[in-house]
């Protein structure tokens, strides 16, 4: 077979394929020139107030803690409550066996009365002197002595059904019916955390507390007047309902160079509990004439703080920023940015340096009502 021959049609085919592209297009699959710029949310800083805040971490801790204990000697007969449920105070909680000490009560009142009986047949014989004030003031005392036993006796029996001392929410029960109780010791049975309102205690370093009172001193900063706080969970979020802030120790903890702080915020739904990792956010001084940005807006490398801004020609430029402490979820830039810059909010992993983007404005503006076109 003719070799040169067999190649022809190859070669034809290709030809034609070629052909039909027009000499400015790619073939299939190709990328480059014909793709759009990439979309990214951009926002225009300015200058305004800001409340400086600190967001420090803190765990929560109930509002009022009680731990439930036996107070007598004896076997429980019963549990009362549902574990995890919330109660009352003076719910019943547990029931301990009472029958010795309702003998021993039953046996105290029947001294009692013997020696009542006693002093009552002694005190007219005492004025005839029949009986001498010695025998009188014996018959006395043992009466005394006798209700004080009886009074005992009766505590002891009380102790016997556990009441609630405080609303709250009570946990597992730390002993079972048939559990003997308060031999030695006062045995734990349960505890009850009222949880409604909440504690979160915090702590700052005496170096920022330091910086801090500088700046106010400088007059850079003014001291705010607001006591509310705000609660940042674990996953990011932002309780609903604010705090305030209760007080501030006095003194430096050796152990770890901070001062202990405490908030504290309503809990009505229960939502927070006991030993949970929060960031406390509260308000230290207010600023003027400062630049808020994003916090994600703010990107950080090996030389330090940057943001992306895009210019006029809609080419992203790279800004080296620096920043000067937080107002809420933003950063306070106290240089690189002097306001009017647009700066990239999303889409930073679409934006490089020198490359053509499509600004799109943030926070997006509203649509405008049904009312407003038709008044336009």
């Amino acid at each position: 077979m003719n070799r040169e021959f067999s190649l022809t049609p190859i070669f034809l085919c290709l030809a034609v394929l070629l052909g039909a592209c027009s000499p400015g297009e790619k073939a299939p699959g190709a990328t480059g020139a014909g793709m759009p710029p990439p979309e990214v949310d951009v926002m225009t800083v300015d200058k305004g107030r800001a409340t400086v805040t600190a967001d420090l971490p803190g765990r929560l801790q109930a509002y009022r803690t009680a731990q439930i204990r036996a107070r007598i000697e004896g076997v429980v007969e019963k549990r009362l409550f549902v574990e995890g449920s919330d109660i009352k105070a003076g719910t019943l909680l547990f029931r301990i066996d009472a029958r010795t000490y309702k003998t021993a009560v039953d046996s105290a009142r029947a001294d009692v009365a013997v020696a009542k009986l006693t002093v009552d047949r002694y005190k007219p014989l005492l004025e005839l002197k029949a009986v001498s004030q010695q025998e009188y003031d014996v018959a006395l005392a043992k009466l005394k002595q006798a209700e004080a036993l009886q009074s005992k006796a009766e505590l002891d029996f009380e102790n016997a059904s556990v009441p609630a001392p405080i609303s709250g929410r009570i946990g597992r029960a730390l002993v079972t019916e048939g559990a003997l109780v308060g031999k030695g010791e006062a045995t734990p049975l349960a505890t009850i955390e009222q949880i409604d309102p909440i504690y979160a205690n915090f702590t700052q370093s005496t170096g920022e507390l330091l910086r801090l009172r500088q700046a106010l001193g400088a007059g850079s900063l003014k001291r705010s007047a607001s006591a509310r706080v705000e609660l940042v969970l674990e996953d990011g979020s932002l309780y609903p309902l604010p705090g305030k802030l209760l007080f501030a120790d006095l003194a430096v903890d050796p152990n770890t160079g901070a001062v202990s702080l405490r908030a504290e915020f309503p809990n009505p739904q229960r939502e927070l509990l006991p030993g949970m990792f929060a960031r406390i956010r509260f308000p230290q001084a207010e600023a003027g004439d400062v630049i808020r940005v994003p916090q994600r807006a703010v990107q950080a490398n090996a030389d330090g703080q940057y943001v992306l801004a895009v210019d006029a020609e809609s080419k992203v430029a790279f800004l080296p920023v620096r920043t000067a402490g937080m107002s809420g979820s933003d950063w306070i830039v106290s240089g690189g940015l002097k306001g009017g810059e647009r700066i990239v909010v999303n889409g930073l992993q679409k934006a490089r340096p020198g490359a053509v983007v499509k600004p799109v404005s943030w926070p997006p503006q509203p649509a405008a009502s049904a009312t407003e076109k038709k008044a336009n």
